[in-house]
């Protein structure tokens, strides 16, 4: 049937053991992690799942900002694609934020964060996209000639086979080259849980 209200409770808290030997986190920190998956599941719907204006209110503290980047990390989170994030989900995706998880790892998740499309590679058009992303979310106002050449020179150093987009290898290995590229994919804060989680945030510092 594969509808969000046949979905029973239980599923929602997995076994923290099996958990934890799937992610960087211990059992201990992943029942802490629940209260606050628990406490974003409750913002809007209390149903015991993430769903996406929650995700989108825990990113942005608005649930209505429209966000490529924010849609798409929910969709990944979402891994079971059924339109909720369940804490299964939750936990095994945050955990390629920790900060020891292998920037390989972390590379791999960026390359299909910025796979928009979902085709394999990323080309010019996605590129762009995320830029003009990231230049609104900072309020800084780039002339298009000024983005395309941002394109243009990042493509003349990635696209080693000169194709016009960029594939896995390419990007692995222009990340292990430029390790600043995944500054953005580390919560510093998942490295030490004793204290109070202090917010869902996912965005790099500027």
């Amino acid at each position: 049937m594969g509808c969000v209200c046949n979905k029973q409770r239980p599923q929602i808290f997995e076994d923290p053991s099996l958990l934890s030997s799937q992610t960087r986190f211990t059992a201990k920190e992943i029942k802490k992690l629940n209260e606050l998956f628990r406490k974003l599941g409750s913002t809007l719907v209390d149903d015991g799942f993430l769903n996406r204006e929650e995700f989108k209110l825990g990113l942005f503290q608005d649930s209505k900002q429209q966000s490529v980047v924010a849609d798409r990390l929910f969709d990944m989170f979402d891994s079971k694609h059924d339109g909720v994030i369940d804490f299964g989900e939750f936990i095994r995706s945050l955990s390629i934020f920790h900060p020891d998880t292998p920037q390989e790892d972390k590379a791999v998740f960026a390359f299909h964060l910025y796979d928009i499309w979902q085709t394999g590679y990323i080309e010019k058009e996605e590129v762009k996209e995320m830029i003009l992303e990231l230049l609104k979310e900072s309020s800084l106002i780039l002339s298009d000639d000024i983005i395309e050449a941002i394109i243009d020179k990042t493509f003349e150093e990635v696209d080693t086979e000169r194709d016009g987009k960029i594939d896995m290898e390419e990007w692995k290995e222009f990340a292990a080259r430029k390790p600043s590229l995944l500054r953005n994919m580390t919560i510093p804060y998942l490295k030490d849980l004793s204290t109070a989680f202090p917010s869902f945030e996912m965005r790099s510092e500027r």
